[in-house]
């Protein structure tokens, strides 16, 4: 069963478990400002759920590496949606700052 290290704190999950799924059920905001209510819920559309993950997950799938190449995300992104993410592994996932999660700054 992975573990998912966020804020300081560790989460398991199924393997192959959405990573927005999982922390969102556990209280772990994936949204910055007012992304919380405007967001596409997990379509994969509107990008606001970047995060920067270390670990074993999905590849990147077409919907996510097209959202992530528009702006302000960069085509060269290290960042991944949370909605695409399949957790295969043990993870460490890290939220930056702006609307986006595109930031430099760390939100957790």
């Amino acid at each position: 069963m992975p573990s998912i290290t966020v804020q300081g704190k560790i989460i398991n999950c199924q393997r192959g478990a959405n990573l927005r799924q999982v922390l969102l059920r556990n209280q772990i905001p994936v949204h910055n400002g007012n992304a919380k209510i405007i967001n596409c819920r997990g379509l994969g559309t509107c990008g606001t759920c970047a995060v920067a993950i270390k670990g074993e997950v999905s590849t990147l799938g077409w919907k996510e590496q097209t959202r992530l190449s528009l702006p302000p995300h960069v085509p060269e992104t290290t960042r991944r949606l949370a909605c695409q993410v399949k957790v295969l592994g043990n993870l460490t996932v890290t939220k930056f700052d702006g609307f986006w999660g595109h930031g430099d700054h760390l939100n957790y």
